[in-house]
């Protein structure tokens, strides 16, 4: 942990350093935005990276990877992001901003595995979580309680509401914003996965389905964290009655003060998130400006770094900071593609 916040402190650092020193059209500094899951990775890489090349530590900036996206398909130039780190895949909407933008040569890679956890201070029991009850807690509105294909505006005021075996407390949940990643995968693995449990919803129109199942409620007991997920950590170690969602890493990271509820009976493990066993697994993902390779210094190599198996290979040092590595063949294939900078076509979305 002393590590990762020296390496947050040295990337932030030199961040500030660029933008002071060094004009946006003319910069040398690798500029990378994104989702705030990936970030403590992408961190320790650079951090790498700017110690042991000649090339200035990468600016980093946890934008959440919808933002970062965004961000990303502005344009081509300096003044645009190189690499834009994501913690869902880019979805074909961004991929056509991209190209109407002239951001039309783009390396996808695929770096890891990681779960979505719903934790809890370890002074507090232990929770076990369906995704039926998940969405009940958390959906703007639910299934009548009272019976009858219908929606109501959701009256679960505490667990133990949902269901008796729950705890008898406030519902009270923090989570990340809608331009985050983790809260993109979190609606469409668990809520989804929660919401089509009821057939009279998983039977409608895909748009109509995807609205209920996606609404997060409003009223109080789901809570917009930011994109800091340390933030909801430290809520977590001080009040033990709170939930909190956020990637997998950032549980690994405070084993000491927090735990996470296991999810249809799955903890939340390495070996379950790797297996998809887990129900709350995703991949994590990042994504290169090919236009900007050979303009701004170091971004291959930057690339290559974080590529290598001494990073991200089964003990690489990104283990040691919570990433689920790829199979390795699956590894060895995508460091080829990363290597050529093979273009996406938008057919793989």
């Amino acid at each position: 942990m002393i590590k990762l916040k020296t390496a947050l402190t040295t990337v932030a650092l030199a961040g500030s350093i660029a933008a002071v020193s060094t004009p946006a059209m003319a910069r040398d500094t690798i500029n990378i935005v994104g989702s705030s899951t990936v970030y403590p990775f992408a961190t320790v890489v650079a951090e790498r990276f700017g110690r042991n090349t000649d090339f200035p530590t990468p600016k980093l900036e946890s934008t959440g990877s919808g933002g970062g996206l965004k961000l990303f398909c502005e344009g081509i130039g300096t003044q645009h992001p190189d690499i834009t780190n994501a913690s869902r895949r880019m979805k074909p909407g961004e991929f056509e901003n991209c190209q109407s933008n002239g951001v039309e040569e783009i390396t996808e890679v695929r770096i890891g595995a990681d779960g979505i956890v719903i934790a809890n201070s370890k002074d507090a029991d232990k929770a076990d979580f369906s995704l039926e009850q998940i969405f009940l807690a958390l959906a703007k509105e639910v299934p009548d309680p009272d019976g009858g294909d219908k929606l109501v505006a959701n009256p679960y005021e505490k667990w133990s509401d949902i269901d008796s075996s729950l705890p008898n407390k406030e519902i009270s949940v923090m989570g990340p914003p809608p331009t985050s990643g983790t809260r993109d995968a979190f609606v469409e693995i668990a809520m989804q996965g929660g919401c089509k449990q009821y057939d009279f919803i998983k039977n409608m129109d895909k748009s109509d389905m995807k609205s209920v199942c996606h609404a997060m409620r409003e009223d109080g007991p789901f809570i917009e964290a930011g994109e800091n997920d340390n933030l909801i950590v430290q809520r977590l170690a001080q009040d033990s009655d709170t939930y909190g969602i956020f990637g997998y890493s950032f549980l690994m990271e405070n084993t000491g003060q927090i735990q996470g509820a296991s999810v249809n009976g799955v903890d939340p493990t390495p070996e379950a998130i790797s297996s998809e066993d887990y129900p709350v697994a995703r991949s994590l993902w990042f994504y290169i400006k090919k236009a900007h390779v050979g303009v701004v210094p170091g971004i291959e190599e930057y690339v290559a770094e974080f590529t290598s198996e001494s990073t991200w290979g089964d003990n690489g040092y990104l283990v040691d900071v919570g990433l689920i590595p790829l199979p390795r063949e699956q590894r060895m294939a995508a460091a080829e593609r990363v290597k050529d900078l093979e273009p996406m076509t938008g057919e793989e979305l």
